[in-house]
Formats: structure tokens, C-alpha cells, sequence
């Protein structure tokens, strides 16, 4: 297949992942608050009021409440910022960075990755792919970053080290 041609159609699909790595986010926020407003009722339930020094059901419930609230802004704003994310076409030639959909083959097989500006960890099936979002700041993402389609790399995954090489930057 032609260089030109994988590009082009990588850059189709990589809208396509972008708005399933949105949607996964979307349904990850609905769990979210889902979850904060249960644990908002709880927390101001009058059966949740402390009967004494040592019941703290209401702030416990409390705490929960604002971490989920948390997490509900955390996936509002990654998913603001997928949805701003300007996605190009990257060359042969082109250095791995933000945006980037990214093919590494090693002895265990083939792995993808996205490069993505937030919600490291997240995982899509994309084309019968389970593509992983990394980001910059991360390490494997640091490991990546300026590294161009064909170059050999070692990398420190899970502790061990490894030979990879870059198949796809697209």
C-alpha cells in the first residue's frame, strides 16, 4: 500500500477515533455524576447526620461527593479539549507528537496508541484495534515523543525493557 495512501485514509479514521475516545469519555462523565449525586443525597440525608463524635457517615459521604464532582470536571474538560484537538496527517517522515496515532511492533505483537492532550489510560476498540490514549507528560508518551515512523527504540514498559519499532505515525 502506498505511503500517501495509508496517510490519507489514517487521518479519515483518526476523526473516527477521536469521537469514539469522546463518547467513551461522555459515558464515563454520566457514570460520574450519577455517582456524585447519589453521594450528595447521602451526604445530606438527615439519617447521614452524626449521632456522634465518631459518626462520620455524612462526611465521609461528603468527600465522596466532591471527588466524583471532581471527576466529573476532569472528563468535561478532556472532553473539550478532544473535541478542540486540530487532528493532520502526519508523513514518514513527521516526528510523533500531539495527535498522533502511533503503531509500535515489538516481540509481543502490535500495539496503538493516540497521542491525546488528557485521559491517559483510556482504552477504544477502533477497527478491531484496542487503541490506548497516552499522553506527552507520560512515560511511554516521553518515550515517543520526536520519534519518527521506522526508527528502532528500547523502551521501559511494566518494568522490563524492550525492542520496538515504530510501524505507523499517522
Amino acid at each position: 500500500m502506498p505511503v500517501e495512501f495509508h496517510a490519507a485514509r489514517s487521518a479519515v479514521n483518526k476523526r473516527a477515533l477521536v469521537k469514539k475516545i469522546i463518547a467513551q469519555l461522555a459515558g464515563g462523565r454520566e457514570l460520574y455524576t450519577k455517582a456524585a449525586r447519589a453521594a450528595h443525597a447521602e451526604a445530606t440525608h438527615e439519617q447521614s447526620k452524626a449521632e456522634n463524635k465518631y459518626d462520620t457517615r455524612g462526611l465521609e459521604a461528603s468527600y465522596l461527593a466532591r471527588g466524583q464532582s471532581r471527576q466529573v470536571a476532569e472528563a468535561d474538560q478532556s472532553i473539550q479539549q478532544f473535541e478542540a484537538l486540530a487532528l493532520r496527517d502526519f508523513g514518514p517522515q513527521d516526528a510523533i507528537e500531539l495527535g498522533a496515532f502511533v503503531e509500535l511492533e515489538g516481540r509481543d505483537g502490535r500495539m496503538c496508541y493516540f497521542i491525546g492532550p488528557r485521559a491517559g489510560g483510556t482504552e477504544v476498540v477502533h477497527q478491531k484495534q484496542e487503541v490506548l490514549v497516552i499522553t506527552p507528560p507520560s512515560p511511554l508518551g516521553q518515550q515517543l515523543m520526536g520519534r519518527k515512523q521506522g526508527d528502532r527504540l528500547r523502551l521501559e514498559l511494566a518494568g522490563g525493557r524492550s525492542d520496538y519499532r515504530v510501524v505507523t505515525v499517522a
